[in-house]
């Protein structure tokens, strides 16, 4: 998939567990673990933002682009 979800390396780096931003997001740890783990199909802007705001950064800080 050429779109990567590089959110387990924005967590590392605020220092926050799956299940503290699942929490502060308002998503169950299974669905962040989807995210996680590159398997998501598609993403809700309004969840997106909600993770930005509990990580402090921006979604190109998350989603990066790879050519396949």
């Amino acid at each position: 998939m050429p779109i990567v979800v590089n959110l387990d390396v924005m967590m590392a780096k605020r220092k926050i567990s799956a299940g503290e931003l699942a929490e502060k997001v308002g998503i169950t740890p299974a669905n962040l673990s989807i995210l996680k783990n590159n398997k998501a199909k598609a993403i809700r802007f309004s969840t997106l933002e909600a993770i930005c705001r509990a990580l402090d950064c921006q979604p190109a800080d998350l989603l990066e682009y790879r050519e396949s």
